[in-house]
């Protein structure tokens, strides 16, 4: 029967002439300029990665012993934890190294925990001489940095060690900033004394380095102050001062004698105060108008779900604060990674498009329906992205490149259900049997006709995008948007072609007379 309405004939009859739908329609754009600016931004989607590593070792124990009573008893405990993927093993002589791997999407704290309890509620499994199992776990969203900053000493007047000893400082206080995880340093260079030994005249001394070790051992310790009381309950503190304090502390230290005369380190090795040299990784910049320097990289990371964009303008308002002290100290800085701005930039870029393509839109509708007509459509495609996006911050999604693919692909699928609505409506207006109808009869009824075929069609393809919830393994965590997106962005499509379109039309078309 003509009476009988469908759920878009019902939306439509409910709130054409409302005196809230105008007020509905600004809360949907209010809370959809809300959630583009409140929704994280990151250049990637979160992916949930499980793993971790048990390091256990064994003092004098071979690769093969290791494999026997070690690693392979370890093995059959650990695949007793469910969701395990893949195990991993590594013997060595005195210790055995077991990597496991937990499948994709797989909630780390779980993971972490289970891993543990297993270990150690098996511990009596340990062999005798078996030290204690280190336990080290795998954490993605802190192992990838958001923001890396190239420091490096203008004219090279500051050594390697004082440039990181810098830069250590500069990462301490931005570990203080909220949602940063991990701060990092890459080609650091720590300040140590370096022994190198002449193993010529090592020989011919008749030494061998456990001398040189147990001697430089023996006086690099430093003993702890000591206090006592006197018969006037007076404190008295006293200490031993640290034996090596300097290079030249260093090279007088008596190793051994010969033949009567005494052997300093000085005599069979090079004693210099500079960085580890035992540390081969090094950080070179290379600059235009010059060539490769020597620095340090700082590497930040943040806390899963947080907005990187926030946090990247928190990192580089403190380098700004503390540039003075950088130019007086002669450090330079370059910013080699901003997911930041990239996140930032896409998003910007993602709402520019769409401008454009609601322009496209609106020009393409006013040669087939008319100027009204493109307007009405054009106004809903702010609300089905506001809703959209809306929507999609109260479930904790985050904005990055596949969220916007999403939107970006959905977007030509958004007006249909609009233009459906508009273009029906335009029809039953110019129709003659409509004549002794008002606007608002003729816009309940074309929406209430296209409704079901409508819903069925949006419904048809949304059930094309449902089977990538299944889709497992990297690929699905990383596609994991799509299917979200789409299928809400296409739902809020109906939910205001079916409200917004017959409201539009019964205030701003006009019927023929």
């Amino acid at each position: 029967m003509k009476n009988d309405k469908n759920i878009a004939g019902k939306l439509a009859s409910t709130f054409i002439e409302h005196p809230l739908t105008i007020v509905l329609a600004v809360f949907i754009l209010v809370v959809g300029y809300m959630a583009l600016n409140l929704t994280p931004r990151e250049e990637n989607p979160q992916i949930k990665v499980s793993g971790g590593a048990v390091i256990v070792g064994m003092p004098g124990a071979s690769a093969s012993e290791i494999q026997k009573v070690i690693i392979e008893p370890l093995e059959r405990k650990i695949r007793a934890i469910k969701r395990i993927e893949n195990i991993y093993s590594i013997a060595k002589e005195s210790v055995g190294i077991i990597q496991i791997q937990y499948y994709i999407g797989e909630d780390k704290a779980d993971s972490d925990l289970k891993l543990y309890d297993q270990i150690m509620r098996n511990m009596d499994y340990m062999p005798k001489g078996a030290m204690q199992p280190i336990i080290k776990t795998m954490d993605i969203d802190t192992d990838i940095p958001i923001a890396t900053i190239a420091f490096y000493s203008k004219n090279n007047n500051l050594s390697q060690t004082e440039l990181s000893s810098k830069i250590s400082k500069v990462g301490h206080e931005i570990n203080k900033i909220q949602n940063v995880a991990v701060v990092d340093l890459k080609g650091e260079k720590k300040e140590q004394y370096n022994v190198q030994v002449d193993l010529g005249k090592l020989s011919g001394y008749h030494l061998s380095l456990g001398q040189i070790m147990q001697s430089i051992e023996g006086l690099s310790f430093k003993l702890p102050d000591a206090k006592g009381e006197t018969k006037s309950n007076e404190i008295v503190m006293f200490g031993i001062q640290s034996t090596i304090e300097s290079e030249k502390d260093l090279k007088n230290i008596l190793i051994a004698s010969y033949m009567g005369s005494p052997i300093y380190l000085k005599d069979i090795a090079n004693v210099t105060k500079s960085f580890d040299i035992q540390n081969k990784k090094s950080a070179l910049l290379y600059l235009k108008d010059s060539n490769e320097i020597d620095q340090v990289t700082l590497t930040v990371s943040k806390l899963q779900g947080s907005n990187t964009v926030v946090i990247n303008n928190k990192i580089f308002k403190y380098l700004e604060s503390i540039k003075e002290d950088l130019i007086k100290n002669d450090i330079g800085y370059i910013i080699t990674r901003d997911d930041g701005y990239t996140a930032n930039h896409a998003v910007n870029e993602l709402v520019f498009h769409l401008l454009i393509s609601i322009v496209i839109i609106a020009i393409l509708l006013i040669f087939t329906l008319g100027f009204k007509e493109a307007l009405i459509v054009s106004l809903t495609v702010p609300m089905i992205l506001a809703l959209t996006l809306f929507i999609g911050f109260l479930i904790g999604e985050t904005i990055n490149r596949i969220t916007l693919f999403a939107l970006l692909l959905s977007l030509g699928l958004l007006v249909d259900a609009a233009i459906i609505v508009i273009e029906n409506i335009h029809r039953h207006l110019h129709d003659r049997s409509s004549k002794d109808k008002t606007i608002k009869q003729i816009a309940i009824e074309a929406t209430n006709e296209i409704g079901n075929p409508t819903n069925i069609a949006t419904l048809a393809i949304i059930m094309t995008f449902i089977p990538m919830f299944f889709v497992g393994g990297m690929m699905g965590q990383f596609m994991h948007p799509l299917p979200v997106f789409v299928p809400i962005a296409l739902l809020m499509s109906l939910f205001v072609a079916y409200i917004f379109t017959p409201y539009l039309v019964n205030k701003l078309l006009k019927k023929d007379s």
